[in-house]
């Protein structure tokens, strides 16, 4: 297995201290914009920290690959050819869409990609 890709040492130690047996961290980013603290991909699911609750309190969503229905690049204009002109994307899980925000659209491709490898 390749190095593990990450923004915060901290948001990487969070996940890896929550990991089944056999489960192993590909990337974890972090995310901007109201509500998502990170986003973690392992070689089972994907664990998002939602940082919306009122209170102080935060949830951690694991979200089975198997259940994602589909990922969808988010932009507010016209991409015009460029398919990752964006730095969010949305994963939809049911009825529930989950909307991530990247610093960079580099990032926002490559959880795109993984989710995509992973849940084929």
């Amino acid at each position: 297995m390749t190095d593990v890709v990450y923004d915060d040492k901290g948001q990487l130690e969070q996940i890896q201290s929550g990991l089944l047996e056999g489960e192993q961290v590909i990337a974890v980013y972090d995310a901007i914009g109201t509500g998502t603290g990170f986003i973690g991909l392992t070689n089972r699911r994907i664990i998002i920290q939602d940082q919306s609750y009122v209170g102080k309190r935060f949830a951690i969503t694991s979200i089975p690959y198997s259940k994602v229905s589909s990922v969808s690049v988010v932009s507010n204009k016209s991409w015009a050819g460029q398919f990752f002109s964006s730095g969010t994307i949305a994963i939809a899980v049911g009825t529930t869409s989950y909307e991530i925000e990247f610093r960079g659209s580099e990032k926002a491709h490559h959880v795109h990609n993984l989710i995509l490898g992973q849940a084929s």
